[in-house]
C-alpha cells in the first residue's frame, strides 16, 4: 500500500461468510487482541472456533476483499425445559472498520442464519457503561434485557475495562419478535409503558481512564438500580442518547418474550 493511502478507499462491499479456514481462525485471535488488548491468558483459542463450528454455533467474519474487518462467535446454549438458543460470546470489529455498519451486518447474519434453523433467541452479554453498545443493541437491534451479571467474567485484562468487575447486562434477542421485525424493517415503531430510567454519564468512559475511582462508583450505583428494578419483574425495553449520556427504559416485558 502506497504511503498516505487510506485503507478503506476500495469500494468493495463488504462480505460476511463463515470461518473454517485455520489462516482465518488465526485472524480472528489476532483481531482480538487488536480490538480489545487483551492479554493471552483472555484470547478464545482457535480450537474453540473450530469446535463452535461443528457444534451447531456460528462463526462468521465480515471481509474487505481478502481483509478481515470484523467477526463474531456463538455457541449453542439449551435453556431448562430444552429449548436451544444461540449464545453470541465475541463480535469485534476492527478500529479503522467501525461506525461503518459491519458489526449490524454480522449481528443480522447471525439472525438470518439462525431462523433458517427456527432458533428464536440469541443472547449475549454487554457493558451497560458503554453507551454507543447499549443503544445498539436495544434501539438499532431492539434486544431487551432482564437480567444483570455482577462481574460476569472477572477483572480482565483490557484496557477498555479499566480494571473494573465485568458487569453485564443479558440482551436477549428475539429474532422473530414482531419488536425486532418493527425495528429492523424501520415499520412504525412499538409503544412501551416506561416505569423507570437508569442514567449512565457519558463521561464514564473518560473515567475509566483517569478517575477510576469515580467509575466506579458509577457502576456500583448502576449495579444497585438494575438488580432492584429488573428483581421487580421489570425489563429493559428502550434506550435514550443525549450529550449527556444514555438512559435505559424499563417497563414491563413484551407479551412475545418467552422466558
Amino acid at each position: 500500500m502506497a504511503a498516505g493511502q487510506d485503507p478503506l478507499a476500495s469500494q468493495a462491499p463488504i462480505r460476511v461468510r463463515p470461518l473454517v479456514e485455520t489462516a482465518d481462525l488465526l485472524e480472528a485471535v489476532r483481531l482480538q487482541k487488536m480490538v480489545w488488548g487483551f492479554s493471552d491468558i483472555d484470547l478464545l483459542p482457535p480450537r474453540l472456533f473450530v469446535v463452535a463450528g461443528k457444534i451447531g454455533g456460528q462463526v462468521l467474519g465480515a471481509f474487505d476483499g481478502e481483509r478481515m474487518a470484523g467477526f463474531c462467535l456463538a455457541i449453542p446454549g439449551l435453556k431448562p425445559g430444552g429449548k436451544y438458543y444461540l449464545h453470541s460470546h465475541m463480535l469485534g470489529v476492527m478500529e479503522e472498520y467501525q461506525n461503518r455498519g459491519i458489526g449490524r451486518m454480522l449481528k443480522l447474519a447471525q439472525r438470518s442464519e439462525a431462523l433458517e434453523r427456527a432458533i428464536e433467541l440469541i443472547e449475549w452479554t454487554f457493558d451497560p457503561l458503554e453507551i454507543k453498545n447499549s443503544h445498539f443493541n436495544l434501539q438499532r437491534l431492539g434486544a431487551i434485557v432482564r437480567r444483570y451479571v455482577p462481574n460476569q467474567y472477572g477483572v480482565s485484562s483490557s484496557p477498555l475495562h479499566g480494571g473494573l468487575p465485568t458487569d453485564r447486562c443479558v440482551a436477549e434477542w428475539w429474532v422473530s419478535s414482531a419488536r425486532v421485525r418493527s425495528i429492523l424493517e424501520g415499520g412504525s415503531p412499538i409503544r412501551y409503558t416506561i416505569e423507570r430510567r437508569i442514567e449512565v454519564p457519558r463521561r464514564i468512559g473518560d473515567w475509566k481512564r483517569t478517575d477510576p475511582e469515580q467509575a466506579r462508583q458509577i457502576q456500583t450505583r448502576v449495579r444497585e438500580e438494575f438488580e432492584h428494578w429488573l428483581g421487580r419483574g421489570l425489563a429493559v425495553v428502550g434506550y435514550e442518547s443525549a450529550p449527556a449520556g444514555g438512559a435505559f427504559l424499563l417497563g414491563p416485558p413484551p407479551a412475545e418474550a418467552r422466558p
